[in-house]
């Protein structure tokens, strides 16, 4: 049962039912908790979803060539960093001092609206909103924090199975 010999596509489908559950469980704490997110958080539940279909889209296509897995596992990992980035700003905001600005600004509907969508996304980055209210923890980790530690596995695991040589029958 080990899943480093599973094949390409059960690994690959394997990203993407843990994409899928952490999407799950955060919409479950949206809906049925009360918990908000704030534009950060809904950026990375984004990266999550477009990870996760690069996972299930290379799960499905299940290339036999070596290019075409590490093609996907690239993608996925670009996806990933992506993530990473995504969430590292998030955890940065929640780290900064509550004087120090630790928001992220109006809601992103009213954003939106009112903005193209590089100038939303460019102002949901600079981190001005309630990005810095830490509303959720386990085992210490906020869930920016969290996300993070899924993005860098996510990431590591769509390189190892992409570049991991395997044995021809």
């Amino acid at each position: 049962m080990n899943p480093l010999r599973w094949s390409f596509r059960a690994q690959f489908l394997l990203g993407f039912l843990v994409c899928a559950a952490l999407l799950g469980y955060a919409i479950f704490l949206q809906l049925k908790m009360g918990l908000e997110p704030c534009p950060l958080c809904i950026f990375q539940r984004i990266a999550f979803a477009a990870l996760g279909l690069l996972f299930l889209i290379g799960a499905l296509h299940g290339p036999r060539d070596p290019a075409g897995r590490k093609t996907y596992g690239v993608l996925a990992f670009i996806a990933a960093a992506v993530g990473i980035g995504i969430a590292g700003r998030h955890v940065y905001v929640q780290l900064l001092p509550q004087d120090m600005g630790s928001s992220c600004g109006p809601p992103l509907s009213f954003l939106s609206e009112t903005m193209g969508p590089f100038e939303v996304f460019r102002t949901v980055l600079t981190g001005t909103g309630n990005c810095g209210n830490i509303d959720w923890q386990f085992l210490g980790l906020t869930m920016p924090m969290w996300s993070l530690v899924w993005f860098a596995v996510l990431a590591a695991w769509a390189l190892v199975t992409a570049f991991r040589a395997r044995r021809r029958h």
